[in-house]
């Protein structure tokens, strides 16, 4: 793996963030084979992609911030804190004026400002908002080979990219199955599930460059990741998956999606 740091860690964010953005499509194709997907799979997959994201956001997010302030004269708390609530308040933002709707809600229940987009067009926005923070914390991950080009970290942002490419597979199914439900043509489905994903390589690209420039800002850069990825488990993967009574099988594939990323991360890194 030590050739890979030769390369730009910018180009190697892209790198990554298009694969992760590859597994969305991957499992938005899904929908060229079952036109409906069971509760029984819909809520474990959304629970495992909730367990990968909270895990992510410690091993590979918030520890490494930590540990990068500790090098500096900062208190380590203080970018962990700052950060992290930054990348809420800024998801928070985004959540309130961008017009979306999640999946399993009917169309009055749609969230950010009113408008008269059709269905479809909200609830692939709902899924582009989740995947700007994990775009953007892969990004940060492989910006910060910029200041420690060193295998082990090289190693724990691609187990990085793996654990979000892994959760990305059952949300890209998530939306391109639920869009054909909804009356849209395969094909057209597919797209929109796919392009949901579109999000992922420039959050990435920007993170990567933002913390290869401005060095100071990566213990920020990394806990702000944090911070926006815990929102969207919080604000939709766990309700969605909780929702109609159904806790147990999304219960067991958050623990599941939780232990992977920590082995992933553990393991690699």
């Amino acid at each position: 793996m030590d050739w890979l740091l030769k390369y730009d860690p910018v180009l190697l964010a892209l790198f990554a963030t298009l694969f992760t953005w590859g597994i969305t499509t991957l499992g938005a194709s899904l929908v060229f084979f079952f036109k409906t997907i069971s509760k029984k799979i819909l809520k474990p997959m959304l629970g495992f992609a909730a367990g990968v994201m909270i895990a992510a956001s410690f091993w590979s997010l918030l520890k490494p911030a930590i540990e990068a302030a500790e090098a500096t004269n900062v208190s380590p708390w203080i970018p962990a804190v700052v950060g992290f609530l930054l990348g809420g308040a800024f998801l928070f933002l985004i959540d309130k004026l961008l017009p979306h709707l999640h999946l399993g809600l009917s169309t009055d229940k749609a969230e950010g400002v009113k408008t008269n987009w059709q269905r479809s067009i909200l609830l692939v926005l709902a899924v582009t908002i989740h995947n700007i923070p994990e775009g953007l914390a892969v990004g940060v991950a492989f910006g910060a080979l910029a200041n420690s080009p060193e295998t082990g970290q090289l190693a724990g942002d691609v187990a990085l990219a793996i654990g979000i490419g892994l959760q990305n597979f059952p949300e890209g199914a998530a939306i391109s199955v639920p869009l054909r439900q909804e009356g849209l043509s395969r094909l057209k489905a597919f797209n929109y599930g796919q392009l949901s994903g579109i999000v992922e390589p420039i959050a990435g690209v920007a993170g990567a460059y933002l913390v290869a420039t401005i060095k100071p800002i990566l213990p920020y850069a990394l806990s702000f990741a944090a911070g926006a990825m815990i929102f969207v488990v919080v604000e939709e993967l766990i309700p969605s998956s909780q929702r109609d009574n159904e806790t147990d099988s999304a219960t067991i594939g958050a623990m599941l999606g939780f232990a992977v990323m920590m082995l992933l991360d553990v393991a690699l890194g």
